[in-house]
């Protein structure tokens, strides 16, 4: 069950750009808080038994993007997978298959996450860029795959 914190949270960010909190954009943002990990669109309509017709998730998934709900990530083949924002998940990374294009959510360990945070420093350092976060994908094969 979708925590009424993170639903309530959604809607205020909706409401603040003025964007209707509709039904479709509810049952979307409950499958993904149930989700294990990111979603397809495709998977999103398996998971809604179809309740909510393809154009009007397509639609809804736009919205929810572009108004910070939602983060999308750009998968293998080419396919966009979509989970809540890390403002209302918490921070973590992904293990990608790059065969099946399966995507788990991982948190690291404190410690790796300060090394991490030192690697981007590095990174950004050198070209004047000011890194407002960060995100690890791991590539490799799930356990269905390997």
């Amino acid at each position: 069950m979708v925590s009424a914190q993170i639903e309530q949270q959604a809607v205020s960010r909706l409401a603040a750009q003025e964007i209707r909190y509709t039904k479709g954009r509810r049952q979307v943002i409950r499958a993904l808080a149930r989700a294990e990990g990111p979603r397809s669109a495709s998977e999103l309509h398996k998971d809604l038994d179809e309740d909510v017709p393809l154009s009007s998730l397509y639609r809804s998934l736009s919205v929810l993007t572009r108004a910070g709900v939602l983060s999308p990530h750009h998968g293998t083949g080419g396919i966009i997978r979509y989970e809540l924002a890390e403002w209302l998940m918490g921070h973590h990374h992904h293990l990608v298959c790059d065969r099946c294009g399966a995507i788990d959510d991982i948190e690291l360990p404190e410690h790796s996450e300060a090394v991490l945070n030192d690697v981007v420093t590095t990174a950004t350092r050198f070209r004047d860029f000011v890194a407002t976060g960060h995100s690890l994908e791991i590539a490799g094969r799930c356990t269905s795959c390997a």
